[in-house]
Parts: structure tokens; C-alpha cells; sequence
């Protein structure tokens, strides 16, 4: 269903519109003026006028939407008055920089989540509560069947099928922006990296070009991670044996597969909890990690927010608003979006 008239917030052809801030959020189109929840590209698209967004994010964005965007970059918490509107960001949990926008003019607030996860990550600020009048939440993973293990449970997962073939390359397919940094993070916490560990001097992990590009956006924000090289500055006779290769699903089946000899394939996001999803993609090993939010983390964060009328949008928007109506006695609906459901090569 669309928002209903008169509310701060309206959707236009080109998104979700502030009129009191003059101002879209996530826009789908170019616009003037766009105040961006994070660097995903279904959230933050090139040709607008101005970003407003986090200062965390910035070299995300200016990475994929051009180093020349004029970007406006705030801080976590801070209140800017925007047109005749309140306008503050709040950590989304999501990846880093991702943020919550709270906006509040004429005696209303709403708070759009963008998307968040409630989980601990080491590669991002964790998620921050935040009360509001009216909520947008996502639905990605808005089923019961979706609950997560911890990201240190799930590394140590990884850690063993990596450390079981040590004589064939162990190729890790995740998203390039936030699902490898965060893998990356969570190996380094398990102490990977470090001297006599593995991915040590001389077995550094490999990383394809996409990955790699957006790595010094995170050591920059001090995100503690392991050694890795580029997988360009690996002689091409290496076997790789023995050694963590991480590639965005799109190098799957292509060209560049070619270099590796006999590797074990895995997958690494929320879809693997789904039966069948990873042999559908063709992978010998499925490992269930999300950077959103679970079915447990979507029903606290919408009772945290206190909000009186929630809209649900992409994923299962239609099932967790009846979820809240029905079980929960909240005032929620689905709401009508172009985001895209993240299934592609972006952060689920």
C-alpha cells in the first residue's frame, strides 16, 4: 500500500519524499537533495545533487558514486536542521556507515531503518535504538525460519573448512561491500592473521579485485583485519593451495575461475538457510551469515521504536506486517518500495 496523505513522509517516482527537508531518502532517481542510509547500491545511486550521510560511509560512497559527489557527512547522533525538519542519523548495525534517518517536523517523527541488523559485527557500529512516531522497517529475512548464530560461531565454521583442505584453494563467495569485510573481521577476532596463525606472513588471504577495492575504506575507519593481498598480485602458476581466496558471487563460473585448480566453493549469506539455495547456486558448502536483521531482531527493533504506526517494506513485507497486527496488536502495514530484495551482489 502507498503512505497515506498528509504524513511527513510521501512516496513520489522517486522515492520516499520529505517535503518540510526538501529532501528523498534513498531515492531511486536523481534527485536534489538525497539523505542516504548507506552504500549499497539499491540504497545510494549516482546523479544526485547533494548526499547527506554518514562520514563513516563516505569513502564507500565516494568509491562507487565518484570521488567528485558533493557529499555532506555527519556524525552519528548529531541533529541537523534541514529545510524546516529535524534530520539525524543512527547507527543501522548494517555495515559501515549505514545509518537510520530519524526526521521530526510538525509534531510527528518518523524513523526509516534502511536496513539493519541487531547481531554483533567488529566491522561496524552496532545498532542504536531509536524512538519515533512512525517506523519503516525491512522485512528481508522476515520469516521465523530466519534466526542467526553468532558472526565468532560462524567464523569458526569457516575457519575449519578453510583449515580442512590444505591441499586445494578454499574459495569464499560473499558480497564485496560489508559481507567480506565483516568475514574478514570476525577471522581476525578468532586470531587469523597474526603470527603463526593462519593467514599469516607468506599465506596472506587472497581477495578478488572487487573485494579489494573497497578494503581502505575500513582499515582507514580502524577496523581490525587480517593481512590480504589482491588476488592480481598472485603469480598466475600459484596453485593458491592451501590458501582463503574471497570473490563476490558474480566471479562465480566465470573467466577468472579458470586460475584455480580443484577448489572447494562456498557461499557465505543469509539465503543458506534456506533449503536447496546453495545447491541451486552450485556451491559445495553454504555458511548462513546476514547482515540483516533476523526474525527476532526485526520484532524487537519494532517494539524498541515504540512506534504507533510501522510500514514494512521489501522482502516479506506482507507476512511480518499481519505478524504484527495479529500477534503483536501493532498498526502495520506493508508499504509499497523499489529496493531491491539484496539477493544479488549486495549485503543479505
Amino acid at each position: 500500500m502507498p503512505l497515506p496523505p498528509g504524513g511527513l513522509l510521501e512516496l513520489t517516482p522517486q522515492g520516499l519524499y520529505c517535503r518540510a527537508a526538501g529532501a528523498w531518502i534513498d531515492p531511486w532517481r536523481p534527485v536534489p537533495r538525497a539523505l542516504i542510509t548507506h552504500a549499497h547500491a539499491d540504497h545510494a545511486r549516482p546523479g544526485c545533487g547533494e548526499y547527506w550521510a554518514t562520514a563513516a560511509s563516505e569513502g564507500i560512497l565516494r568509491q562507487r558514486l565518484g570521488a567528485d559527489i558533493q557529499l555532506l557527512p555527519v556524525d552519528y547522533g548529531q541533529v541537523h536542521r534541514i529545510g524546516e525538519a529535524r534530520v539525524s542519523f543512527h547507527s543501522a548495525g548494517h555495515v559501515l556507515g549505514s545509518a537510520q534517518i530519524r526526521i521530526e517536523a510538525g509534531g510527528e517523527s518518523w524513523l526509516v531503518s534502511g536496513d539493519y541488523k541487531r547481531c554483533s559485527d567488529p566491522s561496524c557500529a552496532p545498532f542504536d535504538p531509536v524512538q519515533a512516531d512512525v517506523f519503516i522497517t525491512e522485512a528481508t529475512f522476515g520469516l521465523p525460519i530466519y534466526r542467526w548464530q553468532s558472526g565468532a560461531e560462524l567464523a569458526g565454521e569457516i575457519l575449519c573448512w578453510w583449515q580442512g583442505a590444505p591441499e586445494r584453494p578454499s574459495l569464499l563467495f560473499s558480497y564485496a561491500f560489508g559481507k567480506a569485510q565483516r568475514v574478514l573481521a570476525e577471522l581476525a577476532a578468532l586470531g587469523v592473521g597474526t603470527a603463526g596463525a593462519p593467514g599469516g606472513e607468506g599465506n596472506e588471504i587472497v581477495l578478488h579485485g572487487a573485494v579489494e577495492a573497497l578494503m581502505e575504506p575500513y582499515r582507514q575507519a580502524g577496523v581490525v583485519l587480517p593481512p590480504t593481498l589482491p588476488a592480481s598480485a598472485i603469480p598466475r602458476g600459484d596453485s593458491l593451495a592451501g590458501r582463503l581466496v574471497i570473490a563476490p558471487p558474480a566471479a562465480h563460473r566465470s573467466v577468472w575461475m579458470k586460475r584455480f585448480k580443484l577448489p572447494q566453493t562456498a557461499f557465505v549469506s543469509g539465503w543458506m538457510a534456506v533449503r536447496g539455495a546453495r545447491r541451486r547456486r552450485g556451491y559445495e558448502r553454504g555458511f548462513v551469515l546476514s547482515d540483516h536483521a533476523d526474525w527476532p531482531g526485526l520484532i524487537r527493533s519494532v517494539k524498541e521504536s515504540g512506534a504507533q504506526q510501522v510500514y514494512v517494506t521489501h522482502g516479506n513485507s506482507d507476512g511480518l506486517a499481519r505478524y504484527l497486527r495479529e500477534v503483536e496488536g501493532i498498526s502495520a502495514e506493508p508499504l509499497e518500495s523499489s529496493f531491491a530484495a539484496e539477493r544479488s551482489d549486495e549485503g543479505a
